[in-house]
């Protein structure tokens, strides 16, 4: 069962159920699932439709980020979304997860003390590893302790 399908009937359900935000939020899920799909001109991958998940998520952190302090509303209906579209998004790897693959990466790449310099031929070997596992933002960091 591809996720459009699994997000329609989820979002079937919620509208059954009454829970206008769930189904709002599904809603828009499945319509950027459908825009990727008819940009591709075919069914997507697995990877590319986690690839959209976390891209909504992405925009909703930022919107939620964004929003003043004082836009309790904006806050509350963000915060919804996120817990709706992180059911649907892949398991992220905690940050202990993170730095056993930066480690495995270093012995692999035979740096012992990484350096700046190191960073950009470490990221390019770690970040395949990682993709859609785990924030790049925080693998990043994780990495930066390292030197």
């Amino acid at each position: 069962m591809s996720k459009i399908d699994e997000v329609r009937s989820a979002m079937v359900a919620a509208m059954k159920a009454g829970e206008k935000e769930t189904k709002e939020t599904l809603s828009m899920l499945l319509s950027s699932l459908k825009n990727k799909a008819i940009e591709k001109r075919a069914d997507l991958t697995e990877e590319e439709e986690t690839q959209v998940i976390m891209k909504e998520i992405k925009q909703t952190k930022e919107t939620l980020e964004m929003t003043p302090a004082d836009r309790t509303e904006i806050v509350e209906e963000c915060q919804k979304r996120l817990a709706v579209l992180e059911q649907y998004a892949p398991k992220m790897m905690n940050e202990e997860e993170i730095k056993t693959v930066i480690d495995a990466t270093l012995v692999e790449l035979g740096i012992d003390s990484p350096t700046a310099k190191d960073k950009g031929r470490i990221m390019k070997e770690l970040m395949p590893k990682v993709k859609g596992k785990a924030d790049g933002k925080l693998v990043n960091e994780l990495l930066m302790f390292r030197f």
